[in-house]
């Protein structure tokens, strides 16, 4: 009975006649345009309110026309803002609406003062992990572990040299301070990995040092405790001077979110000790460096990074090799890092685990051919099969642009998977963010672009997708490499689209054979 007294009156709005609607009305309006908007409840005035017998446009106060037909500029009467002059919403440019943009920025039409652009207010605060998050974090060691631990190492010194130290086969023998072999415990770090074995002792004893191992080897670990151990033992200081920081170590990754995570992983086995760790900016001098790390080496040669790693150690202040202890880890060792590790390091040992290059064994490996077309289609159909199975499921998705990753991650939201995404062009706060909630489990899936694809250790990655295929063979097992960590059983499939990946069929061919893994029939006829 309500409802139908409420549409009654909706229908005889403009002049209490029946048969039409308020817009169609061929009346002039019998309330003096103080209008009874639903049963003269509204006692305002509209803007023509002292022109009882004409209707006149809303957008130039004209008569004859409705505002939707206006061929007039919009008058400014105080109460209405011309959106005209914020332009579009996207880009703030004039000339087209939002939804036309062939330009959108992240800062969309916000502007300052003189007209510069200002970014939208930062929501997301990262909050210092504590004692017990740090001590959680990492992740446990699997059932492949002991496995692992028969992997074959090489090691050799540029100088040909006997005295090599000789590998050790637990933290307690490799006599570090009693607080880092508490904290090690603490995190439930029992057997040094292979790489931390043969590559702890030669850090202690001073040597320049070139590790390779596969990804989630510990390779961390294995340049933090022997560096702590040593500026614990000297009583190193790291006062200011003039001003400027002296850090006693540098350590230098090729992502910020790589970073945060050696930040946080130094603070772990620093804990209740007197070392601070702390990440700095501003004027730095590097009189007082005594090592220098290169973490990820090769993805930061890749990336474009050597003439910023080369500013740092060509700097006036930077001590000559020979003066200080150069450490660099990487999970490849191609000619540029062999040049690389000649120009920095002196009278060095080399140290590689495993196969250098190879994927890790304990990742099974799943390469299916779909065309681009159905990779999207595809893609969701794998992930709900998979929270079905598991609802807190991690599943990391590879794509190769910064576009597809937002628009993938949207496209499995709308399909009801908890996404997000997490590539370069994102601000640096959103990226923290969209990594916190994957870590979390907040979202289940986390859509990437190389950005991290190296280095990051996140507990619980179960599943790797290559939604895109990588460029190189390289690329492909540093993605992989992102579950199936320090032991773990983990997946990884690959959607190969011959038309566009063929050119990695053969290197696929051999990757998965030295891995152990089936080798597809697309791969193989090609």
């Amino acid at each position: 009975m309500c409802t139908k007294k409420w549409v009654m009156i909706a229908f005889i709005f403009q002049c209490q006649e029946e048969g039409h609607r308020a817009r169609d009305c061929p009346n002039s309006a019998q309330t003096d345009n103080e209008g009874s908007s639903f049963g003269n409840s509204y006692s305002g005035r509209s803007r023509d309110s002292n022109d009882t017998n004409q209707k006149k446009c809303f957008k130039c106060n004209g008569e004859g026309h409705f505002a939707r037909e206006c061929p007039n500029e919009a008058q400014d009467d105080g109460n209405k803002k011309d959106f005209k002059k914020y332009g579009c919403f996207k880009c703030g440019e004039d000339g087209h609406l939002a939804k036309d943009c062939e330009n959108p920025t992240q800062t969309g039409a916000r502007v300052g003062e003189n007209g510069e652009a200002k970014p939208a207010p930062v929501t997301y605060v990262p909050t210092e992990l504590s004692e017990e998050e740090l001590f959680d974090q990492g992740v446990s060691v699997g059932i492949n572990f002991s496995a692992y631990q028969s992997a074959a190492v090489k090691v050799s010194s540029t100088d040909d040299s006997p005295n090599i130290h000789k590998k050790v086969e637990s933290f307690s023998e490799a006599n570090l301070r009693k607080l880092l072999l508490d904290n090690i415990a603490k995190a439930k770090y029992t057997t040094p990995t292979p790489v931390q074995k043969h590559t702890i002792p030669v850090i202690m004893s001073g040597r320049d040092l070139m590790a390779c191992a596969q990804t989630g080897s510990g390779k961390t670990a294995a340049f933090l405790l022997p560096i702590l151990h040593n500026i614990l033992s000297n009583n190193i200081d790291c006062s200011l001077e003039d001003n400027q920081i002296r850090p006693t170590a540098l350590i230098l990754s090729p992502t910020r979110e790589l970073a945060i995570q050696i930040f946080n992983e130094a603070r772990k086995f620093a804990n209740e000790s007197i070392v601070r760790v702390c990440i700095c900016y501003g004027s730095i001098t590097f009189s007082s460096m005594k090592f220098l790390v290169l973490d990820e080496a090769d993805r930061m040669i890749d990336m474009g990074f050597k003439p910023d790693v080369d500013k740092v150690v060509e700097h006036p202040t930077t001590p000559p090799k020979g003066e200080r202890q150069t450490l660099m880890f990487s999970a490849t060792f191609s000619v540029n890092i062999q040049q690389l590790a000649k120009n920095y390091l002196n009278d060095y040992v080399f140290v590689a685990v495993g196969i250098v290059g190879s994927a890790n064994v304990d990742v099974k490996q799943t390469v299916l051919q779909v065309d681009k077309v159905s990779k999207r289609e595809a893609l969701v159909g794998f992930i709900k099969d998979q929270l079905e199975e598991n609802k807190d499921e991690k599943i990391l998705v590879f794509v190769e642009t910064k576009r597809m990753a937002d628009f993938i991650a949207v496209y499995l939201c709308t399909n009801e998977i908890n996404a997000t995404s997490i590539h370069g062009d994102r601000f640096q706060h959103q990226r923290e963010e969209a990594l916190s909630e994957f870590k979390s489990g907040k979202r289940n899936v986390l859509v990437a672009t190389a950005v991290a694809a190296r280095g990051l250790d996140i507990k619980g990655v179960g599943i790797v997708m290559n939604f895109d295929m990588p460029k190189d063979i390289d690329e492909y097992v540093h993605r992989i490499g992102r579950t199936g960590r320090v032991g773990n059983p983990g997946k990884a499939v690959s959607y190969f689209d011959l038309g566009m990946d063929g050119h990695l069929s053969e290197d696929l061919v051999k990757l998965l054979t030295d891995a152990g893994q089936e080798v597809p029939r697309l791969a193989s006829s090609v």
